[in-house]
């Protein structure tokens, strides 16, 4: 029972705020006249393409700059990356350390007016001995904070339009709010808190409901699993009864 309220509550993340790695863009030249005119926006991965669009909508023309299957922060900005960036208006990344890359990519980019937006201001981050768990989206209550972090800069570069994004804004909002208090409630009846993942991305959103991850990789991904660890997780899902593991 715990299995499937976990498995419907994912599918609905993954639709709403696409928890996949990150979508692949073509980066072709538009000649689209009508697109030509929408605000050219570059986020770093998926989930922020999903925020982006939420908010700007029809008004911005959104790339994703990491191919898909590529982990964000082993990412390497090529020649044409870099164009694409320098040619943008906004360019939106996660922040936390996410993306090791983006000082170099920021000190190659010579365009001193493109908007740099890190998503991640504001949020109340977990700290991870000397650095931050960067996997803020996974948190529906940050996936507000981030829009809202979004919708501020598309409102800097395009201010005669600041009523149709903050109310964008308020629609994504209302629509989060409804998610989180619908699964908070179902959650809140859950007995078993504790769950098994292979990679411990789950922090925040075992923060915003109460549960409790244990993972075979850390939140960097860092290392090989011994076998002392798989001894300790198997014990753990012994002890605790785990029937839940992702």
């Amino acid at each position: 029972r715990m299995f499937k309220k976990f498995m419907k509550f994912f599918s609905i993340i993954a639709i709403i705020l696409c928890f996949t790695s990150c979508e692949k863009a073509s980066f072709k030249e538009n000649t689209n006249e009508d697109n030509n005119e929408k605000i050219q926006v570059i986020v770093t991965f998926n989930p922020l393409k999903e925020f982006a669009m939420a908010i700007g909508k029809d008004k911005i023309e959104v790339k994703t700059l990491v191919p898909e299957g590529t982990e964000p922060h082993d990412f390497e900005p090529k020649i044409k990356d870099l164009k694409q960036i320098h040619n943008c208006k906004v360019f939106i990344y996660n922040g936390l350390n996410m993306e090791s890359w983006l000082k170099k990519c920021k000190d190659s980019i010579d365009n001193k007016d493109i908007i740099f937006v890190d998503s991640s201001k504001n949020i109340d981050a977990i700290k991870i001995n000397n650095s931050y768990d960067p996997h803020i989206w996974l948190s529906l209550l940050n996936a507000k904070i981030q829009a809202n972090n979004i919708k501020e800069a598309l409102i800097k570069v395009d201010s005669k339009n600041k009523d149709f994004y903050e109310k964008n804004y308020k629609d994504f909002s209302n629509n989060v709010d409804d998610l989180y208090n619908d699964y908070k409630e179902k959650f809140n009846t859950v007995e078993n808190k504790k769950f098994v993942t292979g990679h411990a991305a789950f922090g925040y959103f075992c923060r915003d409901f109460g549960l409790e991850q244990n993972s075979i990789e850390d939140v960097f991904s860092s290392g090989e699993p011994s076998a002392n660890k798989m001894k300790e997780l198997i014990d753990y899902c012994k002890q605790n009864k785990i029937k839940t593991i992702f």
